[in-house]
């Protein structure tokens, strides 16, 4: 059993738990539940490459990232600097993450926020609604089409946005670029947790090839200038960057010189 699946196995349990201790339509009692999303799609039309943010303590391929991780000081750094969004993992067991990170960070937003965890129920996606989140993270190696569009229909109907995660060419059958026309493509395989940046030239190459209206998100792996630049090339949107300034000692300076590199000048 591979990494994915034994991250499957323990999401399929806590749905179990989560749907003895809430009902749906219960998630409406939440504070935020009824607050209209910040959106993140609208920020992807500059020629320019949006930055999304990302807070996370540690990882099953890397354990512990950042030892003194308060959720809330990087997320204040993160909205004063001006990241275009903010990646919250929300996974407890394999990345050290927490559903109260959300909230607490929902508090104090000034971006959109992204609930980045294993989601596969409708119950987590109101769990994010509740909790703060603007955007979710539907994985194409986790689900099945007949899965995407559902949890893609229900985040709509509460008004979310949805960044749809695929690594390989294989998972493109699944897509409907109608329905989910902001796609990340993941550097890393979650399967071996190898990383390479073809990745995003690849299915980038044959996604707008096919539907040129898709926005598109390069996630993993990106930590230097020629990262940028490499990417810059293939015609996406935006990137989503997190161990590099997890293990930053001065996060702020990291994402200045990330804006100087994804801006049209850099």
């Amino acid at each position: 059993m591979n990494i994915l699946d034994q991250i499957l196995e323990v999401k399929k349990q806590e749905v179990i738990e989560l749907k003895n201790k809430f009902t749906l339509s219960s998630f409406s009692d939440y504070e935020f539940f009824n607050s209209k999303c910040l959106k993140f799609k609208d920020k992807l039309s500059g020629k320019s490459l949006s930055i999304i943010a990302e807070i996370k303590k540690a990882s099953p391929s890397k354990g512990i990232i950042r030892e003194d991780f308060n959720h809330q000081k990087i997320a204040e750094i993160y909205f004063s600097s001006g990241v275009d969004a903010v990646s919250i993992l929300t996974d407890n067991k394999f990345f050290c993450g927490s559903i109260n990170y959300l909230n607490n960070i929902a508090k104090m937003k000034e971006r959109p926020l992204l609930r980045k965890d294993f989601i596969i129920s409708e119950y987590q996606v109101y769990e994010a609604k509740a909790n703060g989140a603007d955007i979710i993270l539907l994985i194409c190696e986790a689900l099945s089409q007949s899965q995407i569009n559902e949890l893609t229909s229900a985040a709509y109907e509460i008004g979310l946005e949805v960044l749809l995660e695929l690594h390989s060419e294989q998972q493109l059958s699944k897509i409907s670029f109608t329905l989910n026309d902001l796609i990340g493509i993941n550097n890393r395989n979650l399967e071996t947790f190898e990383v390479s940046l073809d990745t995003t030239a690849k299915l980038a190459g044959i996604i707008l090839n096919q539907y040129e209206k898709t926005k598109i998100i390069s996630e993993s792996g990106i930590s230097t200038g020629e990262d940028i630049s490499f990417l810059k090339n293939q015609n996406i949107n935006g990137i989503l960057v997190g161990e590099h300034l997890m293990k930053s000692a001065d996060i702020k300076s990291k994402i200045e010189e990330l804006k100087e590199w994804c801006s049209n000048e850099g």
